[in-house]
């Protein structure tokens, strides 16, 4: 936690041998070169923006759906240029900030208090949190439903016992991460 704390209030450049994602030559990659170099690419290998499959010795398939759906093929004789490929050509995959609405969103769907909710996001009102960063899910009326058919003494059974407690446990512990590593 310390070394996250020093490198996050180290005034200027932080040594390139502790940045996650450089370049070559070991400066922090600008947004759009993360997202070109690293985000689709992990979309790709991931099976989320298309394909790329070994066919044979230096061949490699890449597929990918267009905007109107059609599927595109081509053959590459490296994984690299075909990933490089479905990446530059496919449609759709998630950005990466969608991750942030969706821990957002499962927080508050797993009963998370949305104030501390809105301390872990980093949120001044928590309307902000629930207007933009969380979304319904699909089995809301079920979890509702739920809550309301669930005996009291189930909601207030000690930590080692409760799902409930024990997710809300985990949440809690997450905000105190993040308050030691961002101190207000």
């Amino acid at each position: 936690m310390s070394a996250l704390r020093r490198l996050r209030t180290d005034a200027g450049d932080p040594d390139p041998r502790t940045l996650v994602f450089r370049d070559r030559v070991g400066r922090p990659l600008r947004r759009s070169n993360f997202r070109r170099r690293v985000w689709l690419p992990s979309l790709v290998r991931a099976g989320l923006l298309g394909q790329v499959v070994n066919t044979g010795p230096h061949r490699y398939r890449a597929v990918w759906p267009d905007r109107e759906g059609v599927e595109w093929s081509a053959e590459f004789t490296t994984e690299r240029e075909a990933v490089a490929s479905v990446a530059a050509k496919g449609v759709g995959g998630m950005r990466f900030h969608d991750l942030r609405h969706t821990y957002a969103t499962w927080l508050v769907t797993d009963g998370v208090p949305i104030n501390l909710v809105q301390r872990v996001m980093g949120h001044e009102q928590a309307s902000t949190t629930l207007d933009r960063y969380t979304h319904t899910p699909a089995d809301y009326a079920a979890r509702i439903l739920d809550a309301f058919t669930l005996p009291a003494d189930d909601l207030l059974t000690p930590a080692g016992e409760s799902p409930l407690r024990a997710r809300w446990m985990r949440a809690r512990r997450a905000c105190e991460l993040r308050r030691s590593i961002y101190p207000e």
